[in-house]
């Protein structure tokens, strides 16, 4: 798990993992080609919308005790308009499907809800 570094620490997850992203792609160009191509698919429009795409993805993160990905999903929902309540019901349908585990990692999602608001 991540350690607590300050009150910022939900942006700090974000920008370890956007520099970690950087170097595998030097790293393994072509898996992370391969990776982007399957993101941006599915991050497209269709029967979901977007907001819709990343509150799943959020429960997701939270179901896999993700920290990064909490941080990250979480800044894209907000950026997408999900309100406080969508992001803490999505969460808990993971809790549902996750658990007591996946509980304590709604802390994270109400931390970046607080942070990038």
């Amino acid at each position: 798990m991540h350690e607590v570094k300050n009150l910022g620490y939900i942006t700090d997850l974000t920008v370890e993992q956007h520099e970690n992203l950087g170097t595998l792609r030097e790293q393994v160009p072509a898996a992370m080609e391969g990776f982007t191509v399957l993101m941006q698919g599915v991050e497209k429009t269709g029967a979901l919308d977007q907001k819709m795409k990343e509150l799943i993805a959020l429960a997701l993160s939270v179901k896999s005790q993700s920290t990064w990905c909490i941080a990250i999903h979480a800044k894209k929902c907000l950026a997408l308009g999900a309100t406080r309540e969508e992001m803490i019901e999505a969460s808990m349908v993971a809790v549902l499907m996750g658990g007591g585990p996946a509980l304590m990692y709604v802390k994270l999602v109400q931390d970046a809800i607080k942070e990038f608001s």
